[in-house]
């Protein structure tokens, strides 16, 4: 059984660098997007100075200026441009452009890419997700109130068929988890308000997502 990949999103503390430094997701998140989980440029480089290199970094974004996204990228404080408004396939090219061959710092070996993510309401959603040329897609829930950090799923039956690698997000967390790897069998998962406690990251979730996925898939 392939592994399935761990993305946890909205860091925002130094304790929450220091969680998953413990258990060691694949991937992690930094919201630069308006949301309680959002972090400043400046914040998200204090948290990266901190976090275990090993870990790939992931900036998540909502309709913003392409510069400021790629500049985020090519300093080296994120590796890959998550992708959560009406961006479309124009601007994805021309993000991909503009990362693709300025990264500077440690990292610069370091793969960087870009992540779309659609939020699912219909079948037609999925068409959609496999339009985007990039290098992963995110399957979120649709909610009119927020772009992501909802709490809740989707219907997961309307995943017939992806084209490229993608992540499941929307109201994933311990509970939950192993049934989404069974049904959908995801490239990776993503989870944020499922590992909270009181709208912060709470370290025995944390624990108990990491250790269910790994022992469920590397088994």
């Amino acid at each position: 059984m392939s592994t399935t990949k761990i993305k946890i999103c909205g860091l925002r503390r130094l304790e929450d660098t220091t969680y998953v430094n413990n258990y060691k997701p694949d991937y992690v998140g930094f919201v630069f997007a308006k949301s309680k989980r959002q972090v400043t440029k400046e914040l998200a480089e204090i948290l990266k100075n901190e976090l275990d290199p090993a870990i790939i970094r992931v900036g998540v974004f909502v309709n913003q200026p392409l510069d400021w996204v790629a500049d985020l990228v090519n300093r080296d404080i994120i590796n890959y441009a998550q992708l959560h408004g009406d961006e479309d396939h124009e601007y994805i090219t021309k993000l991909r452009s503009s990362i693709s061959s300025n990264v500077i710092g440690a990292d610069r070996d370091r793969k960087t890419g870009i992540i779309k993510a659609v939020r699912v309401q219909e079948e037609l959603d999925i068409d959609r997700a496999n339009s985007y040329d990039c290098d992963y897609i995110l399957l979120d829930t649709y909610s009119v109130e927020c772009e992501g950090g909802n709490g809740k799923t989707f219907d997961w039956s309307m995943i017939k068929k992806m084209n490229k690698p993608f992540f499941l997000a929307g109201g994933i967390n311990e509970t939950n988890v192993l049934q989404a790897i069974q049904t959908v069998k995801p490239y990776g998962i993503d989870a944020s308000s499922g590992l909270e406690t009181d709208g912060y990251k709470d370290v025995g979730k944390i624990r108990n997502f990491v250790e269910k996925i790994r022992e469920y898939t590397e088994k």
